[in-house]
C-alpha cells in the first residue's frame, strides 16, 4: 500500500507538472494575443491619401435675402453698398443712403471642391454671416461666385438655407439652440471649371500616411510587394510610400490604386496621451505603459459661505408696551425716539381693559443688512495609489477613480508623472 501511495503521488506530480506547463503555455499565448491585439489591421485606404489627389477650398461673398427683420443693421455699411451694387447690375439705380437692410445679410460662402469634379457637378456650401445679423433663418442665398486660392472662379452657389439651430423669445427672456448665423445649402453649388487630375501622367503613385510612422510605412511597402510578388513599392520616409507604375504593370492606374487601397496592414500607433485643459478631456492610448510610481493625492477643500443678517436701526425699539387706563406706559416712559407713545391707527379710551393694553410702535423700523462670511477648511487625509512595473492605462484610470480624483486632478497627476518619467508616452496638452 505504501508503494501504491508513492506511485499515486508520482502520477499526481506528473499531472501537476503537465498542468503547470499548460498554464505557462496558456499565459504565453495570452500574452502574444494581447500583444498582437494592440496592433490592429486596417485597410491602406483608411490610413493614407494619394499625393496629388486632394480637395480644394473655395470661398465667396454674397447676400442672403428674405429675412424676417433679422438682417444687418444700417451700421453695417458694406451690406448696404453690396445691395446697392447688386441692384445696379439689375438696372436699378439707388443711393446707398436710401437702402434699409433689415431683411438682408452679408455672408461668406465656403465649399470644398473634390479632386475629380467636373463642370456641372454639385457641391454643398456653407453660409456664414459677416455682419451683425441676428439670424439667417428663412433666408435665400443669392448667386455668389466661389473662388479658389488662385483667384479663379470655380463654382457658383445659390439656394435656400437650412439652419441647424433656432432662437425663440426676445433678448431678455429667450432661448437659442446651436448657431442661427450659420446655415447650409445642400447641393447649392455648381462646378464651373474642370479641375480633375489626369492620372495617366503619373509615373509614380505616392501614398501619404495620415499619421506618419516608419513601421507602418514599412508594413505598407511589404504588403504591396507581397501582393505583386515583386518589388514595386519603396519606403521614402515615415509619411510616404512610392509605387512604380511601370514595375507594377497594372492595366490602368485607377485599377492599381484600387488594388493597393484594399490591402490590409498592421498599424503601429505611438503611445500618446492628449489632454485638453479647457474642457477637462483626457484621451489615453492603450499602448501607454507606466514604470513603478506612487501617487499621493491630497484633498483640501475650502468653502466660503456669505450670509446676510438684518440689524435693527437706531429708530427701532421694542414693538410692544403696556398702557394703563390713563394712556401712560405702565412700565415706564416710552423709549427715546419713539415720538408718540400710542399707535395713531388705534383709538384710545380712558378706561382700562384688563388692567392695560398693548400698543404698537409708532415709528417704522429701519434695518441694516450686514454680510457675514464664514470660511470652512477641510483637509482630508491624502489618498495613495501604487502602480507596479508594466502597469497600463486601465490600471491607472481605475486607480485614479478609486482615490476620488476629478478630471482636472487627473490632468495634474499625469503631468506630474510625466515630469517624473513614469509615463512612457508622449504627453500633448492642448
Amino acid at each position: 500500500m505504501k508503494h501504491a501511495f508513492f506511485k499515486s503521488n508520482s502520477r499526481m506530480g506528473r499531472l501537476a507538472g503537465c498542468l503547470l506547463a499548460l498554464g505557462v503555455t496558456a499565459a504565453t499565448l495570452s500574452a502574444h494575443a494581447a500583444a498582437s491585439s494592440s496592433n490592429r489591421r486596417v485597410l491602406i485606404r483608411d490610413i493614407t491619401s494619394i499625393e496629388g489627389v486632394r480637395d480644394n477650398m473655395l470661398v465667396g461673398y454674397g447676400l442672403v435675402v428674405g429675412l424676417n427683420r433679422t438682417g444687418d443693421t444700417q451700421q453695417t455699411y458694406f451690406t448696404v453698398q453690396t445691395l446697392a451694387n447688386a441692384m445696379q447690375k439689375m438696372g436699378v439705380l439707388i443711393s446707398p443712403t436710401q437702402v434699409e437692410v433689415k431683411n438682408v445679410a452679408a455672408v461668406f460662402v465656403t465649399a470644398w471642391l473634390p479632386p475629380f469634379a467636373r463642370p456641372g457637378s454639385r457641391l454643398d456650401v456653407t453660409v456664414s454671416s459677416v455682419g451683425d445679423a441676428k439670424s439667417l433663418s428663412g433666408g435665400v442665398l443669392l448667386m455668389s461666385s466661389l473662388h479658389g486660392p488662385d483667384g479663379q472662379v470655380y463654382a457658383e452657389a445659390q439656394g435656400a438655407l437650412i439652419m441647424g439651430g433656432y432662437t425663440a423669445g426676445n433678448g431678455i427672456n429667450g432661448k437659442e439652440v446651436n448657431s442661427v448665423t450659420v446655415g447650409a445649402v445642400p447641393n447649392g453649388g455648381i462646378v464651373e471649371r474642370d479641375t480633375s487630375v489626369d492620372l495617366h501622367d503619373f509615373k509614380t503613385v505616392s501614398w501619404l500616411l495620415r499619421n506618419p510612422d516608419f513601421t507602418t510605412a514599412k508594413q505598407i511597402a511589404d504588403a504591396i510587394n507581397q501582393e505583386f510578388h515583386k518589388t514595386v513599392a519603396s519606403t521614402i520616409d515615415s509619411a510616404r510610400v512610392d509605387v512604380d507604375v511601370t514595375q507594377a504593370a497594372a492595366p490602368s492606374i485607377p485599377e492599381l490604386i484600387s488594388r493597393v487601397q484594399n490591402l490590409a496592414v498592421k498599424v503601429f500607433t505611438p503611445a500618446k496621451i492628449v489632454i485638453n485643459e479647457r474642457t477637462g478631456t483626457i484621451v489615453l492610448g492603450g499602448d501607454v505603459k507606466l514604470t513603478p510610481v506612487s501617487v499621493i493625492h491630497g484633498n483640501l477643500s475650502i468653502e466660503v459661505v456669505t450670509s446676510y443678517a438684518a440689524v435693527p436701526g437706531p429708530n427701532v425699539y421694542a414693538p410692544t408696551y403696556v398702557e394703563n387706563g390713563n394712556g401712560q406706559n405702565a412700565g415706564g416712559s416710552a423709549p427715546a425716539g419713539a415720538g408718540g407713545s400710542r399707535n395713531p391707527g388705534r383709538s384710545e379710551s380712558n378706561g382700562s381693559t384688563g388692567g392695560g393694553r398693548e400698543a404698537n410702535a409708532g415709528v417704522a423700523p429701519e434695518a441694516t443688512v450686514i454680510p457675514e462670511t464664514t470660511v470652512n477648511v477641510t483637509d482630508q487625509p491624502a489618498q495613495t495609489m501604487r502602480l507596479d512595473e508594466g502597469a497600463d492605462v486601465d490600471e491607472l484610470v481605475n486607480g485614479l477613480h478609486a482615490i476620488g480624483t476629478t478630471a482636472h486632478d487627473v490632468i495634474a497627476i499625469l503631468q506630474a508623472i510625466k515630469a517624473e518619467g513614469g509615463i512612457q508616452a508622449e504627453l500633448e496638452v492642448q
